[in-house]
């Protein structure tokens, strides 16, 4: 990081990669099942520069099994670092998918706000075995916290997606969230302090800002989404990160005051520089099947990868590359229907890097 760019090998650098979801997870369920560490090789031949995923667990179970045993959960994510040293491809590894690790500890949602709970000590110490075993290691791009955990904060009608068990000690809310991105964030710089910074969210909701203030769903104005975006990225996190998916209108996800992906981009871009941060635009794409033709789906596609070039985004990383659970609507292969998108992923590598931000 330096004057709001990344460098890598000491030239400002902008790139585009994948979503590998289940690179680890996919392992650790089935040691001997090696596609995921193979299908990386294959896609670092083929020119994608990096792979953000899944770096732990998913369920309540994932976290008793890593609290029972790290040992041999280490063991399975040094053969995906190693993999991905030998294959000459970067990581950027999503800590806390789920919010999960509470429960594992027996605690509930609201503990993740209390820096004296079990879920917040467990979290921060995951965070310093990750970040001390692979300092290291050059395939580390970046940490990041978790995966849209914005999303489930201060929300009007949090009693509606409680679960079986859950009651209102389950309703995250973003003062809560904010103790445990800092604390993340802390668990990090104390013993990296040069690696990126992610939080790992999507965009505010349109209505964010109402959500939290007035427990409504009236629209935010654009001033309202400036401030949610301070407070959805803190300054302990060195970049700005969302985010963004093209089978909706931005006026419709994201606020009614823009008037479409480029111009939302094009203010989001301006926000990061504002703040001196680089932007990370942590998954984007489009599902087949939807509302639009195999057709649209690709102009859409391909237009919101120009919009992201042309607004100067830092790092996109498409959604997502050999997931067998989507395989009907998302997944990303170089065999199936959607291989036009790593193609195009590709392409805009070359394109980006031959021309770096200013």
């Amino acid at each position: 990081m330096q004057d709001g760019k990344f460098f890598l090998q000491g030239r400002p650098y902008r790139g585009v990669g994948v979503n590998y979801y289940d690179l680890f997870t996919r392992l650790s369920a089935k040691p001997g099942d090696l596609t995921t560490l193979e299908n990386l090789a294959t896609i670092a031949r083929a020119g994608v520069p990096f792979a953000r995923f899944n770096a732990a667990g998913f369920t309540t179970r994932d976290w008793e099994n890593y609290l029972a045993d790290p040992n041999a959960h280490f063991a399975t994510m040094d053969r995906v670092v190693r993999a991905a040293e030998q294959a000459g491809i970067g990581l950027i590894p999503s800590l806390f998918w789920t919010s999960n690790l509470c429960k594992a500890v027996g605690e509930r949602k609201e503990a993740w706000g209390d820096p004296k709970s079990r879920t917040f000590a467990a979290m921060q110490a995951y965070t310093k075995a990750m970040v001390a075993r692979y300092i290291d290691s050059p395939a580390i791009w970046a940490w990041e916290f978790g995966n849209e955990w914005n999303l489930n904060a201060d929300l009007p009608n949090a009693k509606d997606q409680r679960k079986p068990g859950e009651d209102e000690r389950d309703d995250l809310k973003n003062t809560q969230l904010s103790v445990a991105l800092d604390g993340f964030a802390s668990a990090v710089r104390a013993l990296d302090p040069r690696r990126p910074i992610m939080t790992g969210h999507s965009h505010p909701r349109a209505a964010a800002w109402h959500n939290t203030h007035e427990k409504s769903w009236k629209p935010d104005s654009y001033e309202q989404w400036q401030e949610v975006l301070s407070v959805e990225n803190p300054a302990a996190f060195d970049t700005v990160g969302i985010h963004i998916y093209a089978d909706t209108e931005a006026n419709e996800a994201c606020g009614k005051w823009t008037s479409g992906w480029p111009d939302y981009l094009s203010r989001l871009k301006s926000y990061a520089a504002a703040t001196k941060r680089p932007l990370f635009i942590g998954e984007f794409g489009l599902a087949e099947g939807g509302k639009f033709s195999p057709e649209q789906v690709k102009v859409r596609f391909r237009d919101i990868l120009t919009a992201m070039n042309a607004n100067g985004t830092d790092l996109a990383a498409v959604w997502v590359f050999d997931l067998p659970s989507q395989s009907k609507d998302w997944s990303i292969t170089f065999t199936n229907a959607r291989a036009y998108m790593l193609e195009d992923v590709i392409a805009a590598n070359r394109q980006w890097q031959a021309a770096p931000a200013e």
